[in-house]
């Protein structure tokens, strides 16, 4: 193992199993004021492979410990050593199963981490992924140590008349002192990180559900007092999930009772821990009044994404973190298939696309680059990744596209069969398909293993003479930071011949490549031909992106517009416009002097147009075609020299020009919205809203006028239109008489509203001026703000750093300077919240020479710090090499 200063590089090369071998663990918790108190018993046994007499090293993390014993006999100072960070019994019984007792003492109410057990808003709570259980006691702290827990927690009943763990609720009773308990027992062996307890004063709602063969679970939503009603559609989008799970994966729930738990103050998303999930509040809560459509699809999202990992994370876990995207990668496939088949499906998957090109695209091109399953890390909190995640579930959506729909699910059905109870690895994931199908994935394992976005390049050539059309794919791979392969993969391209009528062509061929509507790329080049077509054909290539690339085809702007009109693969046609778009800006961008030129050519425009009028599509897929691309993904694809003043001006420029063309199709599309209409959440109401918001953007835009953005902020009447109209305001009138007015009711509306809060932070954050960093500098003194709590840490200056291209990039680089101080204050209280913020200089070394040289000095000056965590070293670390 590699020692560095911030403690010890891991490496897969490393791993062996345990010397002991846990066989159950039964805790009892008891919660006081100022203090916890936690017993511990641990049931091991020496493998057979390990030598008689060696130690046992347990984990721990800043733990005071209280007690120790040996099959009931207390262990005598000289039988053991103890760290805050350590547990050595030095002679265990050399044979047979023996019974550790451990008895340590934390202090919840100072755990600013939030990582093990913590007090939030007068809750107990725990977070124990990746590492947070040795913050509670000592233990064989790793993914595949899995035993069953049974759990008796203590607490004062008036402050904590809910007592939630793992698992189904066995025992409940009254103590001395106004005090009492409950014990839950978890008969499914799960690794440490799952574990979980809440305790607290909880307002809650039960459903019942009956699962597939006829079980019946007990479903519980907790939530702070008050709020509970707010977690009705998390109830809905949970027993939806559930039944999804059935149908499409044969899996069905497994304890008695389903529990989840919305916290304020939480690092992550939600948490997985077998069934006792706990959320960031944000994830369960909402209604029209305080939450927007896009909150209701995150809910929905994280919901079901939390209850996949049953059988996805908890039923099957991962051997060690190297292997995180086994669970992470895939569940988030799931939970995309899921969101695909309950709302529209080409619309969901634009929205994964852009996400993975926003945040994964630049990860991989940058100094924090690593493979879907990394080799070693220094501190893995911070392999919670864009690559782990997303990158992840579109490795698993190429083994579904290379082995077609009933291929993949015979290749899941054998994984849950032979894998169920056990801490797998990727290998032994990708056996499963190949041993369920006969498929041979020895090449396609290599996405796991390298880092960085291939290059696909692709050329055509049409024989009018012989009716054939010629079609040359390569493939390519830059060496990056991560310092991994560059080997060809197998990358599947699914593609289409589409014919002047708008319908795809047969066409015959004689490659071994192509398998329906798939080519299958496996070496650094191939070349394929089709006879037969009857005519020319326009290639429709990377369908629905099928595999994540950067895609280079030499094809016309003609044949693109014409694929944009007629391609019935409606996620091309949009890719197509949105890479006309980002082409076209990216080029105007490298030329600000060259302002005078339109940024977006006129029928490149009125192809857009010509999407949104069209009644016949979907209105969310219309939103998106005329969602730009975003700042920074302009800023990536121009790549160098990047100036982020020009990339704003030039897609603010296109925005007025788009406004000004279809001026008409925009106001008569924003009057099709009746603001006096109910409220109602389903995708199709969703999508109206969506589109309608578009167009009024596009209007303001266009007008430079606030006028049509203070009407609709004054009659809406849900949060959707009324914070669209709020951001039009706000970020392109800033500081004018409608904007602080409109800012200033928000804020008296919802000032109680925690959640809304975060948004009213946020929408300042991302104001598009240079200026705006004196408002994010005021905000930070506001009475409202703490930097203890990670949802307004992140709305504010997490905000401000990743979606303010403008002012955190300012050219004197007071935005760098302000988030490097920031991120020193908040490593102090919160390492993880610190080192994730950071991420945000990744991309530092494209920018032009002046801010290249601010952010590196930001950087160094940050990384020069005293005391800083190791989780955010690492981070600053890597960013300068």
């Amino acid at each position: 193992m590699l020692r560095t200063d911030d403690g010890q590089t891991v490496k897969l090369t490393d791993y062996r199993p345990t010397d002991y071998i846990l066989h159950g663990v039964e805790m009892t918790i008891r919660l006081f004021e100022g203090a916890a108190e936690i017993d511990a018993a641990l049931t091991l046994e020496r493998r057979t492979e390990t030598a008689a007499g060696a130690p046992l090293t347990l984990d721990g993390d800043e733990l005071v410990l209280t007690g120790l014993s040996l099959d009931g006999a207390p262990l005598e100072p000289g039988a053991y050593e103890a760290s805050p960070e350590r547990l050595t019994v030095l002679s265990p019984p050399p044979e047979g199963r023996f019974r550790l007792g451990v008895s340590t003492r934390v202090v919840p109410e100072e755990n600013s981490q939030l990582m093990g057990l913590y007090r939030s808003n007068g809750i107990w709570c725990t977070q124990c992924e990746a590492e947070g259980f040795r913050r509670i006691t000592y233990f064989l702290d790793r993914p595949d140590v899995l035993a069953p827990y049974k759990v008796r927690i203590e607490a004062d009943k008036a402050k904590a008349p809910v007592l939630l763990s793992n698992g189904n609720p066995v025992e409940a009773g009254e103590l001395a002192d106004g005090r009492h308990f409950a014990v839950w027992d978890d008969p499914f062996n799960k690794p440490s990180y799952l574990f979980a307890i809440v305790a607290g004063d909880l307002d809650a709602m039960h459903e019942p559900f009956q699962t597939m063969s006829g079980r019946k679970v007990t479903l519980g939503i907790y939530t702070e007092k008050g709020r509970v009603a707010q977690a009705a559609y998390a109830m809905d989008a949970l027993k939806r999930s559930m039944r999804w799970d059935e149908r499409r994966f044969g899996r069905e729930y497994d304890l008695d009772v389903f529990n989840v738990v919305a916290i304020a103050d939480f690092n992550m998303g939600a948490m997985e821990n077998k069934g006792l999930n706990v959320f960031n509040h944000k994830y369960v809560l909402l209604d029209s009044d305080i939450a927007t459509d896009s909150d209701y699809a995150g809910v929905e999202t994280v919901i079901a994404h939390e209850y996949f990992h049953n059988w996805t994370g908890n039923r099957i876990t991962c051997r060690d973190w190297f292997q995180l995207c086994l669970k992470e990668g895939l569940t988030v496939y799931r939970d995309q298939e899921f969101s695909a088949d309950e709302r529209e499906a080409t619309v969901q998957r634009i929205g994964s696309v852009r996400r993975l090109k926003g945040h994964q695209f630049p990860e991989d091109q940058g100094p924090l680059q690593h493979p879907v399953r990394p080799d070693e890390y220094r501190e893995i909190n911070n392999f919670y990744t864009a690559t782990v995640y997303d990158k992840g579930a579109e490795l698993v959506r190429m083994i579904a596209t290379i082995l077609g729909r009933d291929g993949f699910r015979k290749g899941m059905d054998l994984y849950f069969e032979r894998h169920d109870g056990e801490a797998a690895t990727i290998e032994q994931f990708v056996a499963c398909f190949e041993d369920a199908t006969g498929a041979d994935l020895t090449q396609f394992a290599l996405w796991y293993v390298q880092a960085g976005t291939p290059t696909l390049s692709v050329s055509e050539t049409y024989d009018a003479a012989n009716d054939r059309l010629t079609v040359t794919l390569q493939q390519s791979l830059k060496p990056g930071a991560a310092g991994t392969g560059t080997a060809p993969m197998h990358i599947p391209v699914r593609f289409g011949l589409v014919g002047s009528n708008g319908q795809d062509k047969e066409a015959a061929t004689t490659s071994a490549a192509v398998e329906g509507d798939v080519i299958h790329l496996r070496e650094a080049n191939t070349r394929i031909v089709f006879e037969g077509l009857g005519e020319r054909p326009y290639l429709s290539v990377l369908r629905d992106f099928s595999a994540p690339v950067q895609l280079e085809h030499a094809q016309s702007e003609s044949d693109r517009l014409a694929l944009a009109r007629l391609d019935p693969n409606l996620f091309n046609r949009w890719r197509i416009l949105n890479d006309l778009v980002g082409q076209s800006l990216t080029i105007a961008s490298r030329s600000p002097a060259d302002s005078a030129t339109p940024p977006l050519a006129a029928d490149i425009v009125d192809a857009i147009l010509a999407s949104v009028a069209d009644v016949s599509l979907d209105p969310a897929f219309r939103a998106q075609v005329l969602a730009l691309p975003g700042e920074a993904e302009i800023a990536r694809m121009v790549a160098e020299n990047v100036d982020p003043d020009a990339v704003h001006a030039v897609v603010e420029a296109a925005r007025v020009a788009i406004g000004r063309r279809g001026m008409r199709l925009f106001e008569d599309l924003h009057k099709e919205t009746d603001p006096a209409a109910d409220f109602s959440p389903d995708a199709a109401s969703a999508g109206r809203r969506a589109l309608a918001n578009a167009a009024l953007g596009y209007l303001v835009a266009a007008k430079d006028d606030p006028a049509p953005a203070e009407a609709q902020y004054a009659s809406a009447r849900n949060m959707t239109d009324r914070l669209s109209a709020l951001a039009l305001l706000v970020h392109h009138f800033p500081g004018t008489a409608p904007a602080d007015a409109a800012l200033a009711d928000f804020y008296a509306r919802f000032e109680n509203d925690e959640l809304v809060l975060d948004k009213w932070f946020a929408l300042q954050a991302t104001i598009p001026d240079p200026a705006s960093l004196d408002t994010v500098l005021h905000l930070t003194r506001h009475p409202k703000f703490t930097l203890r709590n990670p949802n307004r840490v992140r709305a504010l200056i997490g905000t401000f750093a990743a979606a303010n291209q403008v002012a955190f990039h300012r050219a004197d680089g007071a935005g760098y300077r302000f988030v490097a101080e920031r991120l020193v204050e908040i490593d102090r209280i919160n390492p993880q919240i610190a080192a994730r913020i950071a991420t945000t200089f990744r991309a530092w070394r494209s920018f032009e020479p002046a801010r290249r040289e601010n952010a590196r000095k930001a950087l160094q000056q940050l990384i020069e710090s005293q005391g800083l965590s190791k989780d955010l070293k690492d981070i600053v670390d890597r960013s300068l090499r």
